[in-house]
């Protein structure tokens, strides 16, 4: 069971997906990690000795923010916009989209399931 940075890699796919399911890691930067120690991609996870999977850590230690830490520094940045008072912070704060999408309708994502209207009558039951 190859454990990385606190995350169980799946066993039975190749490193190069494997890695991404570490968040911070896509399938460029799996890529680029693999071609820095020498590794082929096709490797299945399950197939890595020890010694491949201390050289994997020490890349991702030395070289790249993941997991928690990047997930706190995305955190502390929202908290920032927010206090700032940017328009994207408050946006973040209302929970609505951020990026000039439309909100009339669609945006359900951001602004919860539909409400329904207040002080609506139900039609008498017969």
């Amino acid at each position: 069971m190859a454990r990385i940075v606190g995350v169980d890699l799946p066993r039975n796919k190749r490193v190069e997906i494997g890695l991404t399911y570490i968040y911070g890691i896509g399938l460029s930067r799996s890529q680029e990690i693999l071609q820095k120690i020498n590794l082929n991609p096709n490797i299945i996870v399950k197939e890595l000795n020890d010694k491949q999977i201390v050289s994997i850590r020490q890349v991702l230690n030395n070289e790249y923010e993941l997991e928690g830490d990047l997930k706190r520094l995305e955190a502390l940045n929202i908290k920032r916009l927010m206090e700032i008072n940017s328009y994207r912070g408050k946006r973040h704060r209302l929970g609505l989209p951020l990026r000039g999408q439309r909100t009339r309708t669609n945006a359900r994502t951001r602004r919860g399931t539909k409400k329904t209207m207040a002080g609506k009558k139900k039609a008498p039951r017969k």
